[in-house]
């Protein structure tokens, strides 16, 4: 009878475990498929992404400025209505005529000079126009030239030529200016007329560019929400062509010659084909397979669950036991510590019983008193409290014992009459109701610390007054270099422009009557007015520097020093000089202040290297947040370097290098506005260093 039950058991086992496997085989491909379609439909929502941005560029009279495009990614909210996108970004189709117009336009817009990369002249360029969110990965990628790698041109030409969203080929994305990891680029074209051209001619002609959107493999599945469950791991595999391409793969996928796919589906999705490939992760089962193993074992569980509760049991009545002991020991040891703590306390402690009399003291609460602890004890003691209190407070501290603790400040009276002010802190002691203890109450003795708030209360008071009066100082003396700096720009400069108009008229009306040398007094005349002019023009310059607003935003120096080396090569193109900057140069600070700060800096280094050969100029950091401008001009003796930044103080003549004396001393400003330092070193004929900060360097702890 035993070995038959056994066989049928094992026949019915058998049975429905085949039925429960085909079970588990059909819910897994209806699940692959159900993956399958979600991974469209998220593609199909990055399609409506994209459609938007066309959109938003039909729309336009002209190409949509980068604010008008963040507007517009802002509003859809990726990282959470589209997640697993990276962004959003514009590819403009240009020629070579077109792109210098693009360029003279971002120049007018205040966007910098942008530049193509890879740099080169082709007959068609795609190049990245704006791209949102904004990130330091795509900043490095603007301008760059996608029309000229074959595998992104594949998937903008489809899209150009079907007028549809395209897909491109599974490739490595740009990631600060170079190849990253791997992914897919999709892309929509923008034409100029709202109607589809019918032909491709006509389609090639009204582009203008396309909208893309990329996404990395590695985190489509992760990001997108695509829902993957625990047992199921699959790969996609682009296979247009007849050529297969790995796109991504997700957790739990594995190669191995034996682990094979139990599903796979294909699909057509924007111009590519896509392949699916599902495994099952683990042993191929269902509910009901794990429901008919747990019957099989679920008497011998029976059997250990009650052996073990027995067992339990036992073990917790000797841990029991053992318990109590050391609980009594522990007790005792416990109110030892306590009778040793209100012993050598420095606060004063009472115990005190139901009716507020006081059953053991402390030496520090006798002390506090001014009574010995045999007088002490047996007494009331709210006998010693100079202000008895009122039936409001009563109520309150009746509340408050029974949340926890009662804290108070009260007067105690001393037996000698000195009034007292003290820190009263109560606690219900814990304990059998019969128990003669009730309370404990901490005594602190504050009179000396509230005297000495008292004195500080009175010294802040003081100090108010003073910090009022020097404020009324300050802005007193802010209103009266207001009124120099409108005298200056104003009142000093009349007199000046008279007496460059008088010596202009001098020199056409009687140029004849006067020989060389009162030509050559008339052109000092007016040279010595333009220069004061200039004078002033710096003065007000330093002023403005002083006291303009202030406003702290991250600072790409890289961008901005090659921008001022640009403007200066444009002033003297004929110059032949070897500007190294360091990429990638990071500080917070206000942009305009900055960038008059580089200008200066790097505007001498210019200046100073006009007569060197192989003139050289280098801008760079070091650790600890410094950076530097270093040159092999001129330079200067390190012993007057002080008088550097000291405005209308300069170190060569005026014959030699032209200058107001003013440009060194605007630049310490501008680091000292942003709390940093500077300082200059250098050798004559050797060039000079001048190394700076934009906030205080951190010390090392």
């Amino acid at each position: 009878m035993l070995l038959g039950s056994l066989l049928m058991v094992g026949l019915y086992a058998r049975g429905a475990g085949e039925r429960e496997r085909k079970l588990a085989g059909a819910s897994f491909i209806a699940e692959a498929d159900q993956l399958a379609d979600t991974v469209r439909q998220r593609l199909l929502q990055y399609e409506l992404s994209l459609r938007g941005g066309v959109a938003l560029h039909s729309a336009a009279v002209d190409t949509p400025t980068s604010r008008q495009w963040r507007g517009y990614v802002d509003g859809l909210d990726i990282r959470r209505q589209l997640p697993g996108l990276m962004g959003l970004g514009y590819v403009a189709y240009l020629d070579p005529h077109s792109l210098a117009e693009l360029q003279l336009r971002q120049r007018e817009l205040g966007e910098g000079l942008f530049t193509v990369t890879p740099r080169g002249v082709r007959e068609r360029y795609g190049a990245i126009l704006y791209f949102e969110p904004e990130t330091e990965s795509s900043r490095a990628g603007i301008g760059y030239d996608q029309y000229n790698d074959p595998v992104r041109r594949s998937a903008m030409d489809a899209a150009r030529d079907s007028g549809e969203v395209r897909l491109s080929a599974p490739l490595r994305l740009r990631q600060h200016g170079r190849d990253g990891q791997e992914g897919v680029l999709m892309f929509a074209p923008v034409y100029r007329t709202a109607r589809l051209p019918v032909s491709g001619a006509g389609r090639e002609t009204a582009l203008v560019g396309w909208v893309y959107a990329p996404f990395r493999s590695t985190e489509f599945t992760d990001r997108s929400l695509v829902p993957i469950g625990h047992d199921i791991a699959f790969r996609i595999v682009d296979v247009t062509g007849g050529e297969e391409r790995p796109l991504l793969a997700s957790n739990g996928w594995s190669d191995a010659v034996d682990a094979r796919p139990l599903h796979t589906l294909s699909q057509q999705l924007y111009g590519r084909t896509w392949r699916y490939d599902f495994q099952h992760v683990g042993a191929l089962t269902s509910g009901g397979m794990r429901e008919l193993q747990a019957t099989l074992v679920a008497g011998v569980i029976a059997s250990l669950l009650l052996f073990a509760v027995v067992l339990a049991l036992a073990r917790t009545q000797s841990r029991a036991e053992t318990l109590a002991h050391r609980l009594s020991d522990s007790y005792r040891r416990s109110e030892q510590r306590f009778r040793n703590a209100m012993r050598y306390s420095a606060i004063g402690m009472v115990l005190l019983d139901r009716e507020g009399v006081i059953v053991e003291s402390n030496p520090a609460m006798a002390e506090i008193a001014g009574v010995s602890q045999a007088v002490l004890n047996g007494t009331r003691f709210r006998s010693y409290l100079a202000d008895s209190g009122d039936d409001v407070s009563r109520t309150q501290e009746t509340q408050a014992l029974r949340e926890g603790v009662f804290r108070s400040r009260r007067q105690l009276r001393r037996r000698d009459g000195d009034l007292r002010e003290v820190h009263l802190a109560s606690t219900l002691m814990p304990g059998e109701e019969e128990s003669d203890v009730a309370r404990l109450v901490q005594v602190e003795d504050v009179t000396e610390r509230v005297r000495a708030e008292a004195q500080v209360h009175a010294l802040n008071r003081t100090l108010e007054s003073r910090v009022e009066e020097r404020t009324r100082e300050l802005t007193q003396a802010n209103h009266e270099l207001e009124s120099f700096a409108y005298i200056v720009s104003h009142d000093l400069r009349a007199p000046l422009r008279s007496i460059d108009g008088f010596g202009r008229i001098l020199a056409e009306r009687y140029e004849a009557l006067l020989d060389a040398q009162g030509q050559d007094y008339l052109a000092r005349v007016r040279n010595a007015a333009a220069r004061m002019d200039g004078l002033i023009d710096a003065l007000l310059m330093m002023s403005r520097i002083s006291r303009g607003e202030f406003r702290r935003s991250p600072l790409d120096l890289s961008r901005m020093a090659s921008e001022v080396i640009t403007e200066l090569r444009q002033t003297e193109p004929g110059r032949d000089v070897t500007v190294r900057i360091a990429p990638g140069l990071q500080a917070e600070g206000d942009a305009a202040l900055v960038r008059n700060l580089l200008e200066n800096l790097l505007g001498n280094a210019w200046k100073f290297t006009a007569n060197t050969e192989r003139a050289t100029i280098e801008f760079g950091s070091e650790p600890g947040g410094i950076f530097y401008v270093t040159d092999n001009g001129a330079g200067f003796n390190s012993e007057y370097a002080g008088k550097l930044f000291r405005p209308f103080q300069r170190l060569h003549r005026d014959d030699e290098f032209k200058g107001h004396g003013v440009g060194l001393a605007s630049v310490r400003r501008i680091v000292e506005r942003h709390g940093g330092t500077i300082e200059a070193s250098g050798q004559p004929g050797a060039g000079a260093t001048f190394r700076f900060t934009l906030a205080p360097t951190p010390r090392a702890t």
